[in-house]
């Protein structure tokens, strides 16, 4: 079977991608992700200067859902375009997509600049961190306009298609992507964790995280992502890189048939080890050759085909 893919116009050797914050620090480790079978990797979100991320414990980790705080730490763009060239110069095929994040617009701008004389395949928005600029410190990704404007902003500097990546916790996703569609956005990335939540301690009722609260992810809320990329597939006609709770290759198969074009894989990691690609690929083929289906993209969408036939 033909396990590559096409999304704007990069080719994928198979339609798996490596998550945002799941492994990607160094050249190294990308290399060998790529490797192990990764169709794709996206780099852990990049801010324009260090930022410092949440105090331990960050995270906890249970069969049915991740939850963490982070905070996104990150030794800021001058440490990371080392990390970039070094991988870009190993020409392994397997494309680089470079998530970038900031607290200000024009953090965002200065970082698109900069990544932009790199020339990666894609550059992922992250617009669902804090926006400092606004008084209730809401994230762009929440607000249209915001959205939009920043959007626009990041398009004007690069000639690099850019996908943003969307946060489910808002009222009508497919408003927003809307928006950012409409001032440019050549892709969707979508979802990134739901929340906030929050586990506690029963023993000495504490907060397990020391922020508190924290992002969710995993399992538990993959039937949430599926219906996200869904209505957003249903609003919006351009590709999607879908994610949340992957963990097998049929739960890949349901988020391409719901309209991702490529798959965000993080949960699998965790749960199925470092060679996790090659398992969740091999079990698409599995399907996809019991199915008859000779190309990935064929199943891209197929749900809203059927629906519509309906």
């Amino acid at each position: 079977m033909n396990t590559s893919i096409d999304f704007l116009g990069v080719s994928f050797p198979n339609p798996l991608v490596l998550c945002s914050g799941y492994l990607g620090v160094t050249a190294s480790t990308w290399d060998n992700l790529a490797k192990r079978g990764a169709g794709g990797i996206t780099t852990k979100s990049i801010w324009l200067n260090e930022h410092q991320g949440h105090p331990n414990p960050v995270i906890l980790a249970n069969e049915d859902f991740i939850i963490n705080a982070v905070g996104v730490p990150d030794a800021g763009i001058k440490k990371a375009v080392e990390e970039f060239h070094e991988y870009l110069k190993r020409a392994n095929g397997v494309p680089l997509i470079v998530n970038i994040i900031g607290g200000k617009k024009d953090d965002f701008v200065a970082i698109a600049e900069e990544i932009n004389k790199l020339h990666p395949q894609l550059i992922e928005v992250n617009m669902s961190c804090p926006n400092v600029e606004d008084e209730h410190g809401k994230p762009f990704a929440t607000s249209c306009p915001d959205a939009a404007d920043l959007t626009r902003r990041i398009k004007a500097v690069t000639d690099i298609p850019i996908t943003i990546k969307l946060s489910p916790n808002v009222e009508n996703i497919q408003e927003i992507a809307k928006a950012v569609v409409e001032a440019g956005a050549d892709g969707i990335t979508a979802i990134n964790t739901y929340g906030p939540g929050m586990v506690i301690d029963i023993d000495s009722a504490q907060p397990i995280l020391a922020n508190k609260f924290g992002g969710v992810s995993g399992p538990g809320i993959k039937p949430l992502a599926i219906k996200k990329v869904f209505d957003i597939a249903s609003a919006v006609d351009v590709p999607i890189i879908g994610m949340g709770g992957i963990k097998t290759g049929r739960d890949c198969i349901e988020m391409m048939m719901a309209g991702a074009t490529l798959v965000g894989v993080g949960s699998a990691l965790y749960y199925r080890g470092d060679d996790a690609f090659k398992i969740l690929l091999d079990e698409m083929v599995e399907w996809c050759s019991a199915n008859g289906v000779k190309r990935f993209d064929e199943i891209v969408g197929r749900t809203h085909k059927v629906l519509k036939d309906l």
